[in-house]
């Protein structure tokens, strides 16, 4: 029988929820899978035959330790997704090869610590003047922590908040706040082993009264994704794959989208590192991932 780690975190104990059905799913299937976190120092990942990233939601704010974890596993274990997608997944500059190779993405500015906040926020603001609200997240979070949105009467308020950032060393990014999101929130669309699964609307999450916070509250639905949709998220995935030299496709990816003024859909984020899957709104949906996992557990030869 395979043996399977589920990789949470010890401060996200509790807040999966799609721990429980995938790891049903997977028992069902013969796996044997145990819900492990990253941070735990007991846990002997050579015993392993494959550690699945799951929940390990606190890595942004233990982002040194949590790579060095990344690439001790993949020496010792198959870690899925595989190490070089989620060290090129994990820091959203990623968005940047993206829009290199012609799929469409949030317009982004990035910040690198070293830079000056205010001149940068203001070039950003000059670029993008039909902006009437925009964004400032560090490349590296998760859960929208330490994620705002600003109107552009605010730029001294944002261009403080981006200074904390640079000053915590920390790469910051700058994004128009897309108003569609409002209305028609965000589509995330999951893919297992290459192929769509399902797809979920996410309301808007960003309110400008907001404090910072660890992980923002979200509203989730089951959606129909449109084929203007799937089409984008199969360029992403496509890109993704062309960038890293992928032989093989990815077990899991979600990929989120915002319809831009113009009604066209943009690639907020893609998602290949620790995205929820948003089992309970797609019945069938754990045990179609639990299948996969089966299928490359079998074709590896572990068990």
């Amino acid at each position: 029988m395979s043996r399977l780690a589920l990789v949470t975190a010890i401060a996200s104990a509790g807040q999966d929820d799609d721990l429980s059905p995938l790891l049903a799913a997977c028992l069902a299937r013969g796996l044997r899978a145990e819900i492990r976190a990253w941070d735990d120092p007991s846990v002997a990942w050579a015993r392993y035959d494959a550690v699945l990233l799951r929940s390990p939601w606190d890595y942004s704010a233990r982002y040194g330790e949590f790579l060095a974890w990344c690439e001790r596993v993949d020496a010792a274990s198959r870690l899925l997704n595989p190490w070089p997608v989620l060290r090129w997944n994990s820091d959203k500059r990623y968005l940047a090869d993206l829009a290199a190779r012609g799929v469409p993405v949030v317009p982004t500015a990035f910040v690198g610590a070293d830079g000056d906040p205010l001149p940068a926020l203001q070039e950003f603001l000059a670029a993008h003047a039909d902006a009437e609200e925009f964004v400032v997240k560090p490349t590296v979070s998760a859960g929208s922590r330490d994620t705002q949105r600003y109107a552009r009467a605010q730029e001294f308020a944002a261009a403080n908040h981006l200074a904390r950032l640079l000053d915590e060393g920390r790469d910051a990014m700058l994004q128009p706040y897309l108003a569609a999101v409002d209305r028609d929130g965000e589509t995330a669309l999951i893919h297992f082993n290459g192929g769509f699964s399902h797809a979920i609307r996410k309301g808007a999450m960003l309110q400008r009264e907001d404090a910072l916070n660890l992980r923002a509250v979200e509203r989730i639905a089951a959606r129909e994704a449109g084929e203007d949709e799937r089409t984008v998220a199969l360029h992403a995935l496509n890109a993704a794959s062309a960038r890293l030299d992928l032989e093989e496709p990815l077990a899991y990816a979600r990929v989120d989208l915002i319809r831009d003024a113009q009604g066209r859909p943009q690639v907020l984020e893609l998602e290949l590192c620790e995205p929820s899957l948003f089992f309970a709104h797609a019945p069938g949906s754990a045990e179609r991932f639990a299948q996969v996992l089966d299928e490359l557990l079998a074709t590896s030869g572990a068990g």
